[in-house]
């Protein structure tokens, strides 16, 4: 298979295409053609089993494609439940997706990716010694999954970039608990600074000269593809048991969880409609309302990991789906305020005895918000993002109850924390790139 930049002026292959993260003209990349499954098609129950043979078309051709069942082993190796809540409206299903190593689903692309990453360097250019500097801005928990997901593997580096003040206390902490080959930089700005500073980093062609840059945000395609399977597989165990599409309602702030769920539909998933939860930071529900696209900086939330003002995936969006009319018919989202996630996490731990993270909370407050006709004439599954245990000060005085926190998160909360303090300033970051050794 080939991928294209969103623009049409750049093509490469499945290595080329994760390897670089952004395509020479700014754009990302997206596959010529997505591959389309019949559910009956698709064997096995193991995140594993599902995600090579929905993944393989995109490997077809590349030396990672005898590998990719590896690959898929090595990223999908922690459980990602399905389970029953009871709402009392209607058949209603919690997908777990927070049970990797940094109690987050980046865990999940982040590491594939950094699989994928380690086995292509050898084979793009081995003369070049130079390592593969990876950036990755972060509003929250991607910086931390890929650190992890990086940390200690040979001929790669990485720079996670965080807006200061913006992210909760665990979450900063596993951002800035890495050495070696990983450091973190506080910038002095928003999300969108940060994601901007990563963009033209890799627009920059002197700093492309000197370094071998990539990324490991969701504009990357190995991000994204990883989170295709657990959406897809989520809706094969639902259908396989309960004999219909599920409808998903999924958190989102770049874009990336939520376009994963749309591709997995697109590829013929047996998925029906698809809502995204998003929080204060309302561009994308303005824009369905109105067909008008209007980034802006984003706006500090309880639902940290989504302020996001200038969503990076919503050009692969357009690109799926180009006529506004299709795409507003296709997909929903609506926004839920920081009082409305304090309300949510207190009730639903009164009603159910389940505590979920500010931005699960969003989710779970868009299904209550639904029309009960909604509810009862289908199924819906919310995916939950992240272990509330990361935002205990935010979830234990709305839930009024202590969080256990995980042992792989006890695990890293132990660590010394190290990070450096810069200005979204592009000729402050190179030259802190250059004097890395």
């Amino acid at each position: 298979m080939r991928f294209w930049s969103t623009r049409g002026a750049h093509e490469t292959d499945f290595i080329g295409a994760v390897s670089q993260g952004l395509a020479p003209d700014g754009c990302l990349y997206v596959p010529e053609d997505l591959p389309r499954f019949d559910p009956n098609d698709i064997q096995g129950d193991s995140l594993k089993d599902i995600g090579t043979r929905l993944l393989a078309p995109f490997a077809a051709g590349s030396p990672l494609a005898p590998d990719l069942r590896a690959l898929c082993g090595q990223a999908l190796d922690f459980p990602v439940p399905l389970v029953s809540v009871d709402k009392g409206r209607g058949p209603l299903w919690v997908l777990e997706v927070f049970h990797g190593p940094t109690a987050a689903f980046k865990d999940v692309g982040a590491r594939f990716l950094a699989a994928v990453m380690e086995r292509s360097l050898p084979l793009l250019e081995p003369e070049d010694q130079r390592p593969l500097t990876i950036l990755v801005a972060t509003s929250g928990d991607t910086g931390g999954a890929v650190a992890a997901a990086f940390h200690r593997r040979r001929g790669m580096r990485v720079g996670v970039l965080f807006p200061a003040g913006q992210v909760s206390p665990r979450q900063k902490h596993q951002l800035t608990c890495w050495s070696e080959n990983v450091r973190s930089f506080e910038v002095n700005g928003t999300f969108d600074d940060c994601q901007t500073l990563v963009k033209s980093a890799f627009t920059d062609p002197s700093l492309n000269m000197r370094h071998r840059l990539s990324a490991a945000n969701s504009i990357n395609l190995g991000r994204l593809l990883p989170q295709v399977v657990y959406h897809a597989a989520a809706s094969l165990w639902h259908w396989r048991t309960e004999h219909r599409p599920a409808n998903f309602i999924v958190p989102t702030g770049n874009l990336g969880n939520a376009l994963a769920c749309i591709w997995a539909r697109a590829m013929g998933m047996p998925i029906g409609d698809i809502i995204l939860a998003t929080n204060a930071n309302r561009v994308l529900p303005e824009f369905l309302a109105t067909g008008d696209w209007q980034p802006r900086p984003s706006i500090q939330t309880l639902a940290s990991a989504m302020d996001v003002g200038n969503p990076s995936n919503m050009e692969r969006l357009r690109h799926l789906v180009p006529d506004f009319g299709d795409l507003r018919s296709s997909v929903e989202a609506y926004p839920v305020s920081d009082a409305a996630i304090r309300e949510q996490i207190a009730r639903d731990y009164e009603r159910l005895e389940r505590v979920w993270c500010p931005h699960t909370a969003t989710g779970f407050n868009v299904y209550d918000q639904l029309p009960q006709a909604r509810c009862t004439e289908a199924s819906w599954i919310v995916v939950a993002t992240a272990h509330p245990a990361k935002f205990d000060n935010i979830v234990e005085p709305a839930a009024g109850t202590s969080v256990p926190v995980p042992a792989s998160l006890a695990a890293l909360l132990e660590l010394p924390s190290r990070y450096e303090s810069i200005d979204p300033d592009l000729a402050v970051f190179s030259d802190m790139l250059d004097q890395w050794r």
